[in-house]
């Protein structure tokens, strides 16, 4: 991690721009071909969910913009987020939330967040909470075309969000809408459209 010199850096503009707005966050939606992620995590026995965690945390990862945050008016490069995503136990209509580490590939990152959302006894850890980390969501009862998130108004808040819902058949693939909301302060359009570019790459990378 290392703080950003806002004198040299090209987006000063616009972050000053957004920095004087009082809610500068967005979201949008796009569509994912996760055809290949339900075949990965099918042949592999894990899950689905777990699996697309780890990839979308990896493009996130590939993103700069998407791994700054703001900390007593200093803007800083993270060295990566950690994912702390939502869960539900079998039966239970209430959510958690977990938070764990990456690890190098999606099979062992599956095994292991599936088996510490299993013996989390709590909402939420609040040891593990951090501005380094990315929230992602599910929605797997619905096609989702749009979405926002509740958030306290912090405008220094560069967390990016994810979630999606269930998937649909087009042609013989499977299509899911991919929602990011984000800080305008730090993330431009361009910066959604890198992600989504290593998103399908860490897809296209899985070994099916």
């Amino acid at each position: 991690m290392h703080p950003i010199d806002l004198e040299k850096w090209p987006r000063r503009a616009i972050f000053e721009h957004f920095s004087r707005m009082s809610r500068p966050f967005y979201s949008l939606t796009f569509d994912v071909d996760v055809t290949r992620v339900r075949d990965f995590a099918k042949a592999n026995q894990v899950s689905f969910y777990l699996t697309l965690t780890w990839l979308v945390t990896r493009a996130c990862n590939r993103v700069p913009a998407l791994c700054q945050d703001i900390r007593d008016g200093v803007l800083w490069q993270l060295d990566g987020r950690i994912p702390s995503f939502t869960d539900l136990k079998p039966g239970s209509e209430c959510f958690h939330i977990v938070t764990v580490p990456m690890e190098d590939d999606p099979i062992t990152f599956a095994k292991k967040a599936a088996a510490a959302s299993a013996a989390q006894g709590c909402f939420l850890d609040m040891s593990k909470e951090g501005s380094d980390l990315l929230f992602i969501s599910c929605v797997p009862w619905l096609h989702v075309t749009a979405l926002t998130n509740e958030r306290e108004p912090d405008t220094n808040d560069c967390i990016p969000r994810f979630t999606w819902g269930k998937w649909e058949e087009r042609n013989g693939r499977k299509i899911l809408g991919m929602c990011v909301e984000v800080n305008h302060r730090t993330v431009d359009g361009i910066h959604i459209g890198q992600f989504a570019k290593a998103l399908e790459e860490e897809i296209t990378g899985l070994a099916v």
